[in-house]
């Protein structure tokens, strides 16, 4: 114990004299811990509010009876099965906007506790513990959570009407609840939406009997285990976070990496002294094991807090991103449970071991007195170059597999880490062997020197160069990816939106009310109705979307591939369009056959449907209303003279009693749909930016640590007569010719990774493709980015050599013969 005390003392001591280097292991675990810990705070929260969402009505009774058309059952069938002896509980839901302070759009769910089985718990609320009374009666109660009572700017007690001015019943606080819901007795849920007689699905307890044929007919058994409809849509968006994640949080490590070796080869004359003072080595390993220890307490709960924060401002850009592509509802502010604080700190302890165990297991391994040899450091990490090839060349080879033979998320995310780490681990072999190829060009001292001292530190701001390499690759290949998809999207919303007015009435009759008076407007030149029908197609939910033959279609839906004379097939009734993602789900292609209820077409064509979570479906108005007459007419698309417009909206408006939210002008939805693609890559562009922003501190570091061991590389030059100035000029000029070629490098990397992302990491997270851009002027802009970044990363290094005192470059004599 003695001899630990003495070895950890002497070992502590270091950081007295060289604050920097203990500033730095910290800086890395902090920084590591924070972006990691933010992303998986980010993603806690979300599965929490998705598992709460699911679970509003939890309990036995999960097994339920869902519509085999439609959206809708007649609440006849419910009294038909009670009256057979089933134990079933009637739903309603649908989606209703409340025109509150702050308006918002919420799913309500009506419920009927009557029926409830006893051990059904709804909202943390168990059925016995209802109060029946105040909950069914007049005005009844709204629960509530209090994340949506916050955005809603209300309180408990008060209500809220809806756009079209019906009255919400009092609001009632439930914690338990998940945001965006609100639950209503069901009857109070019929008024409010329109809905008179009708639910969405009987939540089933036990079925005593076989269904009677003309109910089988109309519902279909869904099992509990089919209710994970938002957390498989979402899980390939929390994975993408997640790499952004632990690629943030490997260049985090990178840092703390190079630091802990650089003060270990600082201190490996003090490790001689102690070996030869009779301290074991098993003494010492432990005593540098201890020290890190300490680092990663403190970097963890540094960096665990930070985290916390950090995910509190990307919290309402992370919000918009999952309600944009999902309509998922996320809670507006965090709360973790216990277990992701102490998970954070787990993390940067795992960290610590990454970063340091190499270091100290080569100070195992090499020889007592090569401890005091000034280059045995270098030499053994020359020797790890080969094999740092060897394994890269082994993660090439399974990033081939992966693309050649994967078929899964998984497999394409490992396709990418794979070709990270390989690019990652090859490039101090590159380097070397582009300083080498220019060695041999150089003949003069002065060239010769300036190579070789670049060599030299090479080793030592490898990991820096690394990081920059990951980041900067990574900036390319998201931004080219974001770029690309923007533009894509922009021109698909330029096609799809074109018509100049889209109406959403209240419901079928209103629709046809409004059809039938539009069509008496000499304004109206088209009105292009859309029928609407849910169904689910396999495991996977579907948007039926009935069209009628007119040329606009022709003209402004863009097909990626289609059969001859799709248009026609279609306006016949035997035929349908399928969205991309669907078409890949299913595995169907032009020419197959697609089984529908009572009916199997033709698939004549295969469209793009950008951002929908859903699988798409288009048919011909007529067969979708003759074959299902329970669709719905969802939305009327206008085309309108532009000087008619405006008057057109407002005589709407007045004549059917309209708000904003149902007369849309094409401009105002493509701006909004533009907003919420902006705010739906604003998260990651942001954990982007972080990315590159930790591998700048990782090279300032390293540059700044460095700058520390350097003089007795410099002093022999300035020695010779050669100025400070000077010595400054030929520092920088190394650190930018290292990482030129490293910009360099990340370029081809950024585009390989880009091409990843939009051709195999997108079709099995989303189902569907985007085209590769390539932007010169990005790549550019990006290069640029990553060289001012070395520059500022040099610049006080710089600036302190600038300012060393003779007397400093003296004293690296003072040993001297």
């Amino acid at each position: 114990m003695g001899s630990l005390a003495i070895a950890l003392q002497a070992l502590l001591s270091h950081w007295r004299r060289h604050w920097l280097q203990c500033f730095s292991i910290f800086t890395g675990l902090w920084l590591a811990t924070a972006l990691w810990t933010g992303v998986q705070a980010l993603n806690s929260q979300a599965r929490a509010d998705y598992a709460r969402a699911s679970a509003v009505l939890a309990g036995p009774a999960q097994a339920q009876l869902v519509p085999r058309r439609g959206e809708r059952l007649e609440q006849s069938l419910y009294v038909q099965l009670r009256q057979l002896g089933w134990q079933v509980t009637p739903v309603l839901e649908g989606r209703l906007r409340l025109a509150a302070d702050r308006p918002l759009s919420v799913r309500l769910i009506g419920i009927e506790p009557l029926s409830l089985p006893a051990a059904t718990v709804v909202a943390g609320v168990q059925a016995e513990a209802f109060d029946l009374a105040a909950f069914i009666d007049q005005p009844g109660q709204a629960w509530v959570s209090p994340d949506t009572l916050r955005q809603l700017g209300m309180q408990a007690g008060q209500q809220a009407q809806t756009r079209d001015g019906r009255q919400l019943p009092p609001f009632v606080l439930k914690p338990e609840l998940a945001p965006g819901v609100v639950i209503v007795d069901i009857g109070h849920a019929q008024t409010l939406l329109q809905a008179p007689g009708q639910l969405s699905r009987l939540l089933l307890n036990t079925a005593p009997a076989p269904l009677p044929p003309a109910i089988a007919d109309q519902v279909t058994l869904q099992a509990a285990s089919d209710d994970g409809d938002l957390q498989r849509l979402t899980d390939s968006f929390h994975l993408n976070l997640t790499a952004l994640g632990l690629l943030a949080f490997v260049v985090g490590l990178f840092i703390a990496h190079a630091a802990i070796g650089l003060a270990l080869e600082q201190r490996r004359s003090l490790i001689r002294t102690l070996r030869a003072c009779g301290i074991s080595l098993r003494t010492v390993l432990t005593g540098l094991a201890l020290e890190l220890g300490g680092f990663a307490v403190l970097g963890g709960l540094a960096g665990v807090v930070s985290g916390y924060l950090l995910a509190g401002l990307l919290l309402p850009d992370f919000a918009a991103s999952v309600r944009g592509l999902y309509g998922a509802q996320v809670a507006g502010q965090l709360n973790l449970s216990p277990q992701w604080w102490l998970a954070g700190v787990a993390v940067s302890v795992l960290g610590a071991l990454l970063a340091g165990v190499g270091s100290v297991l080569r100070a195992a391994r090499l020889p007592l007195l090569a401890l005091a040899q000034p280059q045995a450091w270098r030499l053994a990490q020359r020797a790890g170059l080969r094999r740092q090839a060897i394994v890269a060349g082994f993660l090439g080879v399974l990033a081939l597999g992966c693309w050649q033979w994967g078929n899964s998320l998984p497999s394409a995310f490992a396709l990418l880490a794979a070709l990270l780490l390989a690019a990652a681990l090859l490039l101090p072999a590159l380097l070397e062997a582009a300083l080498g190829a220019l060695a041999r060009v150089c003949r003069r001292p002065l060239p010769q020197w300036f190579i070789a001292d670049s060599r030299q530190q090479l080793p030592a701001l490898s990991l820096a160069l690394m990081a920059l390499l990951l980041a900067l690759a990574a900036s390319v290949g998201v931004g080219s990816m974001t770029e690309g998809f923007r533009r894509t999207f922009t021109g698909w919303l330029d096609q799809r939106l074109s018509a100049d007015l889209y109406l959403t009435p209240r419901d079928t009759a209103q629709a046809l009310q409004i059809s039938a008076w539009l069509a008496q407007q000499p304004a109206v030149s088209a009105v292009l109705p859309s029928w609407r029908l849910e169904w689910r197609l396999g495991q996977w939910p579907a948007q039926v979307q009935g069209i009628i033959d007119h040329g606009y279609y022709r003209t402004h839906w863009p097909l990626l591939a289609q059969s001859p004379q799709a248009w026609e097939q279609l306006a016949q009734g035997a035929a349908v369009m399928l969205s991309e993602q669907l078409a890949r789900r299913l595995g169907l292609g032009l020419g197959d056959r697609l089984p529908l209820p009572g009916q199997t077409l033709t698939v004549v064509g295969i469209y793009a449907d950008y951002g929908n979570p859903k699988g798409h479906v288009l048919i011909n108005a007529d067969a979708l209303r003759k074959h299902w007459p329970q669709a719905t007419l969802g939305s009327l698309g206008l085309s309108v003279t532009p000087e008619q417009l405006t008057p057109l909206k407002h005589a709407l408006q007045q004549r059917f009693a309209l708000d904003d939210s149902r007369v849309v002008e094409q401009a105002s939805l493509k701006a909004w749909s533009t907003e919420i693609f902006t705010r739906t890559f604003a998260a990651t562009a942001a954990l982007n930016s972080l990315t590159l922003g930790v591998a700048g501190v990782a090279l300032f570091i390293s540059l700044l640590t460095l700058g520390q061991t350097r003089l007795s590389q410099l002093a022999p030059l300035w020695a010779l007569g050669m100025s400070r100035g000077r010595l400054v000029w030929l520092s920088l000029g190394q650190t930018l010719l290292l990482s030129s070629v490293t910009v360099l490098l990340a370029m081809p990397l950024g585009l390989l990774l880009a091409w990843c992302l939009v051709a195999v990491v997108n079709v099995q997270a989303f189902g569907w493709r985007l085209p590769l851009h390539v932007f010169p002027g990005q790549l550019l802009q990006l290069a640029m980015l990553g060289v001012l970044t070395s520059f500022l990363a040099s610049a006080w290094p710089l600036w302190q050599l600038a300012r060393r005192q003779p007397s400093d470059l003296l004293r690296q004599f003072a040993n001297e013969g």
